[in-house]
């Protein structure tokens, strides 16, 4: 029987799902998803499944939302959990006064970098062949192997590119549009390597603990700095820009 199966209603009254079920419904958008993570998540308060008399987790349909919500933004923005969790209350005081109670998850919260309601479904494929960055980037051929070939995206052991090579392409082209020129974007790409070697020496030994939350609480850690990270570097570069400008 499958989980959907199980999970249909019994007498008008909506089921809930064992963490095995979870994971089940789960795995075919986000198929990195593990018991494990889930219960870091509910460790951290982010999601609160019902416990039976024997201990065991049910999680009810807004809890499943709930972690849909939590993995999309996650996969999708890159977002730390602190920023996901005031997304959550914000939700969660529109339905409490009323106020957001036709709200879906995935609906941004005023004030906050939202989660969008395409951030529920799938993400494009993560098998991009060079023609396929192309198109879904909306740019030339030549221009996703000149990135290649400056390093600015590099395919995975497969040969193939994963989605945020058309997130690079798009805004390569975009720069372009502004006047920036390949041989600029490769002090980004320098910048970034720099940035990312920082990051993965302080989240390194977080994951190498003997801890089964480990992994997850170093990809947090990472989460946090690189989105400290970010905020840090734009707030230089308009410092810097500003002041070239006023010279």
């Amino acid at each position: 029987m499958t989980p959907q199966a199980q999970r249909k209603q019994v007498d008008g009254r909506p089921t809930t799902s064992s963490i095995g079920q979870v994971i089940d419904l789960l795995r075919p958008e986000f198929p990195d998803v593990t018991i494990s993570k889930v219960r870091f998540l509910e460790n951290e308060g982010l999601v609160t499944p019902e416990r039976t008399a024997s201990g065991y987790r049910r999680f009810a349909e807004t809890d499943i939302d709930r972690l849909r919500f939590i993995l999309a933004a996650q996969r999708d923005r890159y977002l730390p959990l602190k920023v996901i969790r005031a997304e959550l209350e914000e939700l969660d005081a529109g339905v409490a006064d009323g106020t957001a109670a036709a709200m879906p998850l995935g609906r941004r919260p005023e004030g906050l970098p939202g989660a969008e309601p395409k951030d529920f479904r799938p993400s494009q494929a993560t098998r991009l062949s060079t023609e396929m960055v192309a198109t879904q980037a909306d740019v030339s051929v030549e221009l996703v192997k000149e990135l290649h070939s400056a390093g600015l995206i590099e395919p995975g052991r497969g040969g193939y590119f994963e989605a945020e090579s058309v997130i690079i392409a798009k805004t390569a082209k975009e720069l372009g549009e502004h006047g920036v020129e390949l041989r600029h974007l490769r002090a980004f790409r320098t910048a970034a390597t720099r940035q990312a070697d920082v990051i993965a020496s302080l989240a390194g030994p977080v994951a190498g603990r003997k801890d089964p939350d480990a992994r997850d609480r170093a990809a947090e850690l990472a989460r946090e700095i690189a989105a400290l990270s970010v905020t840090l570097q734009s707030t230089l570069v308009t410092v810097k820009v500003r002041r070239e400008l006023d010279r």
